[in-house]
């Protein structure tokens, strides 16, 4: 009963000594996004918008209106010098539309057409090519960004193919074998689709998509060659595919695979925008802030990729 009578007293003294905080946040001031990428033999892509606020709607319409179309956007190359225009995405090149659909993460290129209207910076009067340096130049209210990336070597994949597993021979991961250059950095972006037609005669993928672990740097195999396995990152609509081997590629699959070849800066652009996007929530997660390899004050990227393709076959 002594504790009991001594207890309460304290739980009675901190509670009369709780006070109310109040916390100002401090006003948002939206900064220039850069979503920019040119690859060989593709028109180069940009997307540019505002940073949104913390507490702002997350949904497609608020993405989009934060959309700037008021914006002076060259690309400079071996000092020549090309004025990216907007275009919207009807009149986009179908490759180029294919490439719009993977940067926004669509299922497939027809998605496009459900988007509201979208209008992007691009020129048919230039294309990506090997071994050269782009630098993106973007003027808007008065203030300018810049940001640079280089197109580099392309680096082929050795071996591709497929191995079933031996729990259900019918199902099984792509495999791979890569010889990496020594005494350089290198990384590597993954993305596949595959070409099976379906009962109408047209391909199941119309644009490339990518898995967990799309893409690495040879921080632990510089100079060395090495196996790797890859999952698959494409949903199907076809019922008779087993849940338990989702991520698996299918006995009679064939899948095309576009291996690409990046700089250091759009590497570490993407391996820490991934980090932080499977770690928000977590409360054991420390905070990151993700890199930009723009100029002024703008977020975001301006990528360069060389891609080489390559076909796996899926047989064993």
């Amino acid at each position: 009963m002594r504790f009991v009578l001594i207890f309460i007293p304290s739980i009675s003294f901190l509670i009369s000594c709780t006070k109310e905080i109040e916390i100002n946040l401090p006003q948002h001031n939206p900064d220039i996004v850069v979503d920019g990428t040119i690859e060989t033999d593709r028109h180069p892509i940009v997307l540019i918008s505002k940073s949104a606020d913390i507490y702002s709607s997350t949904d497609i319409d608020t993405y989009l209106s934060n959309f700037i179309l008021d914006a002076e956007v060259k690309v400079v190359c071996n000092q020549d010098t090309t004025t990216l225009n907007l275009y919207t995405i009807s009149d986009l090149p179908t490759e180029s539309q294919k490439k719009l659909a993977e940067m926004l993460r669509l299922k497939d290129i027809d998605e496009l057409q459900f988007l509201p209207p979208l209008m992007v910076y691009s020129s048919n009067d230039i294309k990506g090519n090997i071994n050269q340096t782009y630098e993106l130049i973007i003027k808007h209210n008065q203030k300018y960004y810049s940001g640079e990336t280089k197109i580099g070597e392309p680096i082929p994949l050795d071996l591709l193919y497929w191995k079933g597993e031996l729990e259900n021979n019918n199902y099984g991961y792509g495999w791979a074998q890569l010889s990496d250059p020594s005494n350089q950095f290198d990384a590597y972006k993954w993305e596949v689709k595959r070409t099976n037609l379906n009962s109408e005669g047209i391909p199941i993928d119309n644009i490339f998509k990518s898995a967990r672990g799309w893409f690495f740097d040879d921080k632990y195999s510089d100079g060395l060659t090495f196996e790797f396995s890859f999952k698959n990152p494409l949903k199907r609509k076809d019922t008779t595919h087993l849940k338990e081997f989702r991520r698996y590629y299918r006995l009679g699959d064939t899948v095309v695979v576009k291996f690409s070849k990046i700089d250091q800066s759009v590497y570490e652009f993407l391996e820490k925008k991934n980090t932080q996007l499977t770690t928000v929530g977590s409360p054991f997660s420390t905070p990151i802030n993700v890199p930009s390899n723009m100029n002024g004050g703008a977020l975001g990227i301006w990528a360069g990729y060389s891609p080489v393709y390559d076909t796996l076959y899926c047989y064993p």
